[in-house]
């Protein structure tokens, strides 16, 4: 429980502007901790954590609305650790 607790308060404070995308939406998204948590409970069974981690990769190069769909370029080093620790 430690590391979802961990990685929600990280997944708040890196990707909480990233509030729409191919899976994330209005109730599945980083905006706060509660939704941070069900989005970890989430993406540790495996449904589509490639998708959320692309949503969360897009940048201005991308295309991204700002406050919406931007994310981080490095995401992937939050989520590829995770899995591998919560598996």
């Amino acid at each position: 429980m430690l590391v979802y607790f961990i990685f929600a308060v990280l997944g708040t404070f890196l990707f909480r502007q990233v509030t729409k995308g191919d899976d994330i939406n209005e109730y599945m998204n980083f905006s706060n901790f509660s939704y941070s948590m069900m989005m970890l409970m989430r993406i540790s069974t495996g449904e589509n954590w490639n998708i959320v981690m692309t949503d969360c990769m897009r940048t201005e190069a991308d295309g991204c609305i700002e406050g919406e769909t931007c994310g981080i370029s490095y995401a992937y080093i939050f989520f590829i650790p995770y899995m591998m620790i919560s598996a």
